[in-house]
């Protein structure tokens, strides 16, 4: 692709990103907002059908926070304008107001006083549903800490984050790894909640991920050092036993001793890893990590790009040899990222910027619901076509995904 003509399509596609996220992303997820409870409805059907009194996932709340407060502070660093905030029909203070509504949420309903750390679910009216205790759970309220205090400048959120960051650190771990599920005072439990596929895992590729991304959050904002430590740790266990250079990808479900347990192949969290790899290593501006991780997060996005992207799109996972071939939407968001990821980190290729490009109107055609009121599809099949019996709202399917992919599409490209 020319120089020029590069530079034309990415504007254009900045420019569609900027209205996706806010003439679509950020006023479906505003109506959302329980003003009676607190946070935000937990499931919105398919045919568009909301359940007032469904639970309400920590992991869905942490992320509409977070979501709210990167919005606001794109907004702040002038990456969207007050004009087009007013042209969408709200105003960039709004954002704030949401994200603040969020962090009381979680630290009024989903933070346990009691035994410490974040409950899996609550019920519509705020008290605790599901008391099960979850690494990834703890560290996606770190991620929403940590970027509603760079939004709103509130000590007592960051005082919040560390705590949750020692939580992890003192009860979550066990020397090779973080463990997973715990009952409501910390017991160990079986993680079946991130396991899939048949299988139970004692560790997962998916929680050291998140770990990291909201690591790597606290230590932007704030730079503690015990925490930029964690960071080098967990780079180091990423490499050592979760990617498979042999076979240039993460392995995803381990024993307690990281024997991965399972042949899968998720391409989805393997272009995700490569470019939140990339953001910790920037994060942390340590060169020898830099040397030691850049190789690792290539190879996963060529990979990728010769597995699992066909032009258009992005499958699913291979699990044991046999490919699923839906696109789902989070995957499809992330796809967009790391590819442009890997482009501005290996300009040459210009196979990555094409498949961004290709993909960003693959969603734009399928994956954006076009009917009123709702948002992205969970899941289309790999010709476009929606699959109907999955909600728009639900514990898992949030503004993260893809509003992060709008927000990092206009940072990346200026």
């Amino acid at each position: 692709m020319a120089d020029q003509k590069a530079v034309q399509a990415l504007a254009v596609m900045r420019e569609e990103v900027k209205q996706e996220l806010l003439t679509d992303i950020i006023p479906f997820w505003r109506k959302l907002r329980d003003e009676e409870y607190g946070g935000y409805y937990g499931w919105l059907s398919y045919d568009l059908a909301l359940d007032k009194k469904a639970e309400k996932g920590c992991i869905l709340n942490s992320r509409i926070t977070w979501f709210f407060a990167n919005a606001y502070t794109a907004y702040k660093k002038g990456l969207f304008t007050d004009a087009e905030c007013k042209a969408a029909g709200f105003f960039g203070s709004d954002l704030l107001a949401e994200a603040k509504h969020g962090y009381q949420f979680l630290k009024e309903h989903c933070l346990d006083r009691e035994c410490g750390g974040i409950y899996w679910s609550l019920n519509y009216d705020g008290t605790p549903l599901d008391t099960t205790k979850h690494t990834y759970n703890q560290a996606f309220c770190i991620y929403a800490l940590s970027s509603y205090y760079e939004a709103s400048g509130d000590e007592e959120a960051l005082a919040l984050a560390r705590e949750l960051f020692r939580l992890i650190e003192e009860k979550c771990t066990d020397g090779i790894g973080y463990l997973e599920a715990f009952t409501r005072e910390f017991a160990p439990e079986v993680n079946e909640k991130l396991s899939e596929n048949g299988v139970l895992a004692d560790k997962t590729m998916n929680t050291l991920l998140h770990v990291f991304e909201a690591y790597t959050e606290l230590y932007r904002v704030a730079g503690d050092k015990e925490v930029g430590e964690r960071l080098r740790w967990i780079m180091d266990v990423f490499a050592d036993k979760v990617y498979n250079p042999a076979k240039r990808r993460q392995e995803v479900f381990f024993d307690a001793e990281y024997n991965t347990i399972l042949d899968l192949h998720s391409y989805g969290h393997d272009i995700e890893t490569a470019w939140l790899m990339d953001r910790g290593v920037e994060v942390l501006a340590d060169s020898e990590y830099e040397e030691k991780m850049s190789p690792i997060t290539q190879a996963l996005t060529s990979h990728i790009y010769e597995t699992a992207f066909d032009g258009n799109s992005l499958a699913n996972e291979c699990d044991r040899g046999v490919v699923n071939a839906h696109r789902v939407w989070w995957v499809q968001a992330e796809t967009v990222v790391g590819f442009l990821n890997g482009y501005g980190k290996t300009p040459g290729h210009d196979e990555y910027l094409k498949a961004a490009l290709a993909q960003w109107a693959f969603i734009k055609a399928y994956v954006v619901d076009a009917r009123s009121g709702s948002e992205w599809f969970w899941e289309v099949n790999e010709d476009g076509s929606p699959i109907a019996d999955r909600p728009i709202v639900e514990p898992w399917k949030c503004p993260y995904h893809n509003g992060r992919m709008c927000i990092e599409v206009m940072r990346r490209i200026s």
